[in-house]
């Protein structure tokens, strides 16, 4: 090694040395020197203190803090132990029902006996409806309807419909329906209309005349001996629809001769001056049914309480002896 590099680089050790020791000379020592007198330590304002260590809290645990000495407030003297009380439910199988239930049963004279349960539709407004066939009446208040309709199908269909959409079906079997001839007038309020059936011949209000004044009964053509009419539908009922079905027992009479049938319109402030819309649904010695809508114009106020006969509207019925 170089004897001038080796000179220089004891120079600068001794002159680090000589400087470190200068600077810890000049630094204040942390022990008194050794010749130095101990001044005395003056004591005042002396506050007393424990000594007892404070316990720690758990982290998890809150903080309680003590109750106070005095009363805060004397309105509750005593600590009562709450319980939530439940109401009990009915059980599902004795709760108040809301479902619509309807049955169909063939009786005589291809009629159908309709039973309806409507818990939640008393007094309320129905509509039913079958093959064309539409009426509107009144459920009793308890809910119940029960009531006797023409069949104008061997598998008849009948549907039930209140004003809130709710309503049933049924189905019945008639399978008497192809020996009985029907005609089925039906309108919308208080028409006035009237369906009148003349049976070989009869004069007006004797026994061989069949209208709302003088229906007859299912019994009658079930043995043959001559038809009836069926009104079906309330006037009250608002927008009512309103039918009346006139049913020959055709394929069972010892009888032969012509029904002449017509259609009557009492004149009367509701309908006076004015057009009444109607439909006619006919089902003839067991053809397929058909149906045709009719416009009848009523004459002036000034004639009401008189009646409208309106002929050839209706088809007459050929009768044939079996």
């Amino acid at each position: 090694m170089d004897r001038k590099f080796t000179v220089r680089i004891a120079a600068v050790t001794l002159c680090a040395a000589l400087g470190i020791g200068a600077v810890m000379q000049s630094l204040p020592s942390s022990q008194p020197p050794r010749n130095a007198e101990l001044a005395p330590v003056v004591v005042s304002d002396v506050q007393p203190v424990s000594s007892t260590p404070r316990n720690i809290l758990p982290r998890d645990m809150p903080v309680v803090e003590s109750l106070p000495d005095h009363v805060v407030s004397a309105a509750v003297t005593s600590t009562v132990e709450t319980t939530e009380i439940l109401v009990p439910e009915a059980p599902v199988e004795t709760g108040f029902a809301c479902e619509v239930s309807m049955t169909a049963t063939p009786i005589a004279g291809a009629m159908m006996a309709i039973d309806i349960t409507a818990p939640c539709h008393g007094s309320e407004r129905v509509t039913l409806h079958h093959s064309g066939l539409m009426f509107t009446t009144l459920m009793q208040p308890d809910g119940s309807l029960s009531i006797d309709i023409p069949a104008l199908a061997e598998q008849a269909l009948v549907i039930a419909s209140f004003l809130d959409g709710g309503g049933s079906v049924a189905m019945a079997e008639v399978i008497s329906v192809p020996f009985y001839d029907r005609v089925v007038l039906q309108w919308r309020g208080n028409a006035g209309l009237q369906l009148h059936a003349r049976e070989f011949d009869a004069e007006y209000f004797t026994d061989g005349h069949v209208w709302h004044g003088s229906s007859r009964d299912a019994a009658r053509a079930a043995t043959g001996q001559g038809g009836f009419l069926t009104t079906l539908g309330t006037v009250d009922a608002p927008d009512a629809l309103v039918a009346e079905v006139y049913t020959f027992p055709s394929g069972m009479t010892q009888a032969s001769g012509t029904v002449a049938l017509t259609i009557e319109t009492e004149i009367l402030a509701s309908n006076c001056n004015s057009s009444v819309e109607a439909q006619t649904l006919e089902i003839r010695s067991g053809a397929e049914l058909s149906s045709k809508e009719l416009t009848i114009d009523v004459p002036g106020c000034d004639a009401v309480g008189d009646f409208l006969l309106l002929k050839n509207l209706v088809e007459d019925l050929t009768i044939a002896a079996k």
